[in-house]
């Protein structure tokens, strides 16, 4: 077939979407440029009634739709008008031969597998009747012959398709095509990605042990949002968010206010909320600030605006420009107590905010109108809903490195006393507050705490010793009586001597050092209790 053949020819459109937002505009705008409209099933239907011509799928392949709708598309009349290359002549000879019409634009988006499993007590069945076969296949022909043929996968492209058509008399161009295919194979790959993590999590879950960590892996991720820059000025940065997610999460949250997030603030919001997750279901309020991803002070206490000043006075230097967390709707109470400090933050996160604790918040003159403010939800057991949130990924170049996610609860029970003093009941209790902070600050972590506030943090040393040695600094006097956390065994007793020293009456740690019984000596001979817990959690 010749070029001007091909110019002269009626062009086609194959639509076929789930989700239907600007879909009648977008068909009415293609069928107005002169393009035949081919559909299926729903939407078809919506076209139609919209008053736009369409033809049924059906029509072109000869064949009506079967086995419930499984089987509609996967058709050579589809995939020959697809796959034809307009520049081989023989590609059109023979789809020529089979009176198969070429296809020149696509618009597909897939069966709602995320949204059909997100759903409470969904069922496998459910699932898989969920999992796109036609729709992908279509979408991969059209990328494949994107040179032929315009691929649109998403709603948010369909205005500036149709411009550009409008603007080239029905053509597009070879560079945008190209950038359709590309988002056009991205979207069905993260597709896939989730459909094989939730399969994979639901088998595994079921007892096939192999699939908790498959011999390939894929991401399933979509950018949310573009960042100013990464963690410098010069590198740029996106944030991405996995589909299905039900914990709750920087990636769940909504931001009710404030500038743009930056790829810091992410970070930092991820690890300020982690930590305060631990304390969702205890009786008392719980406030924790982040700087540079380390908990710089935590507390728990009988209002959340008490929580949060006896959080901030654990280092109310370091808690400048960090990032709070609280486990309680933010109230007008605390909002007065955060603004009525010499405390700036870049976000605040929280189950909610109250309607009259927002203008506080945001009215400050200094900070109040670039302040961020994000909404979580319910943190209510979310220890639950992690189970199903996957792995644990870090980076390495060239590489990554999967883990289950360290969610290890600890209770009384676990606890192993080696000294010759017990500690106390309340010494317990405040052993097991400090642990749950300590999992959250990097390794070398130790961590100072009394009468469930945070009061001193050494973290991300080379080596352990000096660690204690910075929290006995930033607690000061405030070590006496305090308990201490490890999140991991002392290798000398050099560390436990410097916490002696300072007054600390009660440790927690791992155990299991070839030093221990030199360790425990220490502390039989300072009048320490101490416990091990036959755990670590290191935090790279």
């Amino acid at each position: 077939m010749s070029q001007s053949n091909v110019a002269s020819r009626q062009k086609r459109a194959l639509i076929s979407v789930s989700d239907k937002t600007g879909l009648i505009d977008f068909a009415a705008a293609l069928s107005g440029l002169g393009f035949e409209i081919v559909s299926t099933g729903g939407t078809a239907s919506a076209i139609a009634a919209a008053g736009v011509p369409v033809i049924n799928v059906s029509e072109v392949t000869g064949f009506p739709e079967m086995l419930e709708g499984r089987v509609k598309t996967l058709h050579p009349a589809v995939h020959g008008g697809l796959l034809a290359r307009r520049d081989v002549v023989e590609h059109m000879e023979t789809i020529a031969a089979h009176g198969i019409k070429p296809i020149d634009l696509v618009c597909i988006n897939l069966y709602p597998f995320v949204t059909t499993v997100s759903k409470p007590g969904v069922t496998l069945e459910d699932a898989i009747e969920n999992i796109d076969i036609g729709g992908p296949a279509m979408i991969r022909s059209a990328a494949k012959n994107h040179e032929s043929v315009a691929v649109v996968v998403h709603a948010a492209d369909y205005n500036g398709v149709i411009a550009e058509l409008t603007e080239n008399g029905g053509e597009l161009t070879l560079k945008t095509k190209r950038n359709l295919a590309a988002k056009a194979y991205a979207h069905t790959g993260q597709y896939d990605a989730t459909i094989s993590q939730w399969l994979a999590s639901r088998f595994a879950a079921d007892g096939d042990a192999s699939l908790a960590f498959p011999s390939e892996i894929a991401l399933g991720y979509k950018k949310a949002q573009d960042c100013r820059y990464g963690e410098n000025p010069h590198q740029k940065a996106a944030f991405y968010v996995q589909s299905g997610i039900k914990e709750p999460s920087v990636a769940t949250a909504v931001q009710l206010h404030g500038k743009e997030l930056s790829f810091n603030n992410y970070y930092d919001l991820n690890g300020a909320l982690e930590t305060v997750k631990e304390f969702s279901e205890e009786a008392q309020p719980a406030a924790v600030i982040v700087k540079h991803t380390n908990p710089c002070g935590a507390a728990l206490a009988d209002t959340l605006a008490e929580a949060f000043l006896k959080a901030r006075l654990g280092d109310p230097i370091s808690a400048f420009g960090g990032i709070l967390a609280v486990t309680r709707p933010l109230d007008a109470a605390t909002a007065e107590q955060i603004t009525g400090k010499n405390t700036f933050f870049e976000a605040i996160i929280a189950p909610s905010f109250d309607e009259d604790a927002i203008p506080i918040l945001t009215g400050r003159k200094k900070w109040g109108a670039n302040l961020r403010l994000l909404k979580v939800g319910d943190l209510k057991g979310w220890r639950e809903l992690a189970a199903s949130s996957g792995l644990d990924y870090k980076r390495v170049v060239g590489g990554a490195l999967l883990q289950q996610p360290d969610h290890l609860v600890l209770y009384e029970a676990d606890l192993k006393v080696v000294t010759e003093r017990a500690p106390t009941a309340a010494e317990i209790e405040e052993l097991l507050f400090a642990w749950r902070i300590v999992r959250h600050v990097k390794s070398n972590a130790i961590v100072f705490t009394k009468d469930r506030q945070v009061i001193g943090v050494g973290a991300g040393q080379m080596n352990r010793v000096r660690s204690v040695k910075l929290a006995v600094e930033q607690a000061g006097g405030e070590a006496s009586g305090a308990v201490m956390a490890s999140d991991a065994f002392f290798p000398f007793p050099d560390g436990p001597e410097a916490a002696a020293a300072a007054g600390i009456t009660a440790i927690i740690q791992p155990g299991g050092s070839v030093k221990d019984a030199e360790t425990i000596e220490v502390a039989n001979k300072n009048g320490i209790a101490m416990v091990f817990t036959g755990i670590r959690h290191f935090l790279h």
